[in-house]
């Protein structure tokens, strides 16, 4: 096994190469090209300031050179190993650790490494918060899924799952805007950023005037989430239909009430599709999602009366701010790959449930959840493995369009950002970045698969 890790690393080395060496391909061969004159053009300067300019930025990256010698003086500078030069860009010797330079960008006048370390731990919470939901709401709805083929839980599931992946993040992302952050609906949540500036000078935590307004809120939460608890488990279905769908003809009526120019049929389509879906949630017999939703839903609902309820001052917090700022785009990178994990979980289990192994082992008398979660789940991990080797990319490609729809200064922004203004330095460096996490990603696949399969081996 060390020797297929080493091997894969070494790898790395060429391909990341290959993908630099394209991208660089395709700047310089594009129209205009790279060069000192677009990088002035527009500005109205005096010849001499020009000329000056133009010699300042040939001197600084080179651009009066050759592109086969551009790239392989950037691919110097990024190098831990490679050639050393003075001052004045004259050879000085070589060195077998000079330190990794990955430049200066052409539009912000900045090392490209303090910008990265600006903006890659946003992207990173983003996914970090859109992983755990994508995998854990697709496990759960494509195993049950699967286990009940057919039934109204897998032809509605689907039918939803399908029209989720079916919509574009772009499109998905004006909608949560229009309905959600705008004055003409529901100004539920921020239209940009990650917080406000008034939260730069609160605390931490979120706290409240007094120690009774804390334990009011706390108590009316535990008391409703006990309670959507207590429906999920205890109470008959058509009870759970009946007052759920109260609860959605409520909630219906107090959107369409809060809407800026109320309308009354908007005010019954809401309330006719929130009795719907929330209806449906005590009609579904599959106890853990039910408890997990109506546990939520109890929360929510308790947690808005304690607030109603409450009279001191409530500071919202830097925290909480943040958290208000990320559910909308956190909602635009989970759904899509949520929506088709889903269905790929639902196929792998239906096909292992057929298989002769889980046959034969329900005919040894094993109980129906130790079929399922210890033999069949099993095997069936081996194509999410696969999946989430591309998933971690695709949610990097996928925060471009999130971050630029939301404005959030994060990698996928600063990529759209290079791209535009034909910055060298940068455009290379988050393709580096980029093309290291993808092929981390395919080894940490394959590491995964002989974890998940005892019949994998590399040795």
């Amino acid at each position: 096994m060390s020797t297929y890790v080493i091997r894969r690393l070494l790898l790395m080395i060429p391909t990341l190469l290959g993908i630099t060496l394209v991208v660089f391909t395709v700047m310089a061969a594009s129209p205009g090209g790279i060069s000192a004159q677009s990088l002035i053009e527009g500005q109205n300067l005096e010849p001499q300031a020009k000329k000056a300019l133009e010699d300042y930025y040939n001197q600084l990256y080179g651009l009066d050179s050759p592109p086969a010698v551009q790239y392989l003086r950037w691919l110097n500078n990024v190098s831990p190993v490679g050639f050393t030069f003075d001052e004045e860009n004259n050879l000085s010797g070589f060195s077998f650790w000079k330190g990794s330079d990955l430049g200066t960008s052409f539009r912000y006048g900045r090392p490209v490494l303090d910008l990265l370390e600006e903006r890659v731990p946003i992207t990173l919470l983003l996914n970090a918060l859109s992983l755990p939901l994508i995998y854990t709401l697709a496990i759960a709805v494509g195993v049950r899924a699967a286990t009940e083929r057919g039934k109204v839980f897998d032809v509605s599931s689907s039918a939803l799952m399908l029209g989720l992946w079916s919509i574009p993040t772009m499109l998905a992302g004006v909608l949560l805007i229009g309905f959600f952050a705008s004055d003409q609906y529901w100004h539920w949540f921020p239209t940009a950023g990650l917080s406000t500036r008034e939260a730069l000078d609160m605390p931490f935590l979120p706290h409240w005037g007094s120690l009774q307004e804390v334990a009011l809120l706390f108590g009316t939460g535990a008391v409703g989430t006990i309670l959507g608890i207590g429906l999920a488990l205890k109470a008959p279905r058509l009870l759970r239909v009946g007052l759920l769908a109260g609860v959605g003809l409520s909630l219906g009526l107090w959107m369409g009430a809060n809407l800026p120019d109320p309308h009354q049929g908007v005010t019954v389509l809401l309330s006719l599709l929130l009795i719907v879906a929330i209806g449906g949630l005590g009609y579904t017999d599959y106890t853990g999602l039910r408890v997990s939703l109506l546990g939520l839903l109890g929360a929510g609902l308790g947690l808005a009366v304690g607030a109603q309820w409450g009279s001191g001052e409530f500071v919202r917090g830097f925290l909480l701010d943040r958290l208000w700022h990320l559910v909308l785009p956190v909602l635009c990178l989970t759904y899509s790959g949520f929506a088709f994990l889903s269905k790929l979980t639902r196929t792998a289990v239906l096909e292992n449930l057929m298989a002769d192994y889980a046959r034969t082992a329900q005919a040894k008398g094993l109980a129906e959840n130790v079929v399922l979660w210890k033999h069949v789940f099993r095997n069936s991990l081996l194509p999410l493995i696969t999946v989430s080797a591309t998933l971690l990319p695709g949610l990097l490609a996928g925060s471009v369009i999130v971050e630029s729809i939301f404005s959030i200064e994060g990698m996928g922004k600063l990529a759209v950002e290079a791209v535009q203004t034909r910055d060298r330095e940068l455009v290379l460096s988050i393709t580096l970045i980029s093309g290291l996490l993808t092929l981390v990603g395919y080894l940490v696949a394959d590491l995964c698969y002989a974890i998940a399969d005892p019949r994998v081996s590399y040795d």
